[in-house]
């Protein structure tokens, strides 16, 4: 009867959640219906990750919100992730995504 033997393979596909990750600082521009909860609802999802935003300006227009946060310590994935999340919030209308490291500020996703 053969031994068993320990196998070291490589990983079939990169982790992106690995803390070892390069960090980018996110900028979410978030444009939704002016509900009373949905700013709790926003800031759930980051909490449930247990980040807390570098800055969050909030204002309303007539019946729309416009929310832009900044958020730091998150890898390039892991914000896109988070973006996905937003979007698929009942009254959430757009969500862009900017790397605001990046020299040149172009859009990550045309909003949804």
């Amino acid at each position: 009867m053969p031994y068993l033997e320990a196998v070291n393979s490589a990983p079939a596909r990169a982790d992106v959640w690995n803390v070892s990750n390069t960090h980018c600082l996110a900028q979410y521009q978030i444009v939704a219906e002016a509900e009373p909860d949905l700013l709790v609802r926003v800031l759930n999802l980051f909490a449930l990750q247990c980040l807390t935003p570098q800055q969050m300006n909030v204002q309303r227009l007539d019946d729309l919100l416009s929310v832009d946060l900044v958020m730091g310590g998150l890898s390039w994935h892991r914000a896109q992730v988070i973006a996905e999340k937003l979007r698929n919030l009942i009254s959430v209308c757009s969500v862009d995504l900017r790397n605001a490291d990046t020299t040149w500020d172009m859009p990550a996703q045309a909003a949804g």
